[in-house]
Order: C-alpha cells, then structure tokens, then sequence
C-alpha cells in the first residue's frame, strides 16, 4: 500500500518486484491476486487496461484512508 501512496502507477510486476526486492516472500501469482482483490473487492484502485498488462493506481479518494491506516500500524 505504501508503493500506491507514492502516487504512482503500477503493474503487478511492478509490485512483485518491489516486494521481492524488499525481501518478502512472495509468488508473482499471489501478487497479481493481491492487488485484484484490492481493485475488485475494496475498490481502492483504479485499473487502465491497455496494452498487454493492466496499471492500477490508488484512487484519489481513498489516499488519506490507506495513509490513516497505515500509520496505525
């Protein structure tokens, strides 16, 4: 949730690597299922489907919930 908060948009990949890179363990399909569920069922990303791979980005109104979330813990 952190790499959403930084404004950016992201591909699974592109968080799989960045929580590989920040030694979790984790499979690229758990990632991809992970931030599906975050699109699909919390609602909290925003998804382009273009190209070969989907890009998802925190939706605006749900930045300063994610960031009071995540400071409690």
């Amino acid at each position: 949730m952190k790499l959403f908060l930084s404004g950016g948009k992201f591909t699974t990949g592109d968080v799989y690597e960045h929580l590989n890179n920040a030694d979790f363990d984790v499979s690229y399909r758990g990632v991809s299922a992970m931030v599906g569920l975050m699109n699909t069922r919390l609602g909290i990303l925003s998804i382009d489907v273009t190209g070969d791979h989907n890009i998802y980005l925190l939706k605006e109104d749900y930045r300063n919930i994610v960031k009071s979330v995540l400071e409690n813990y």
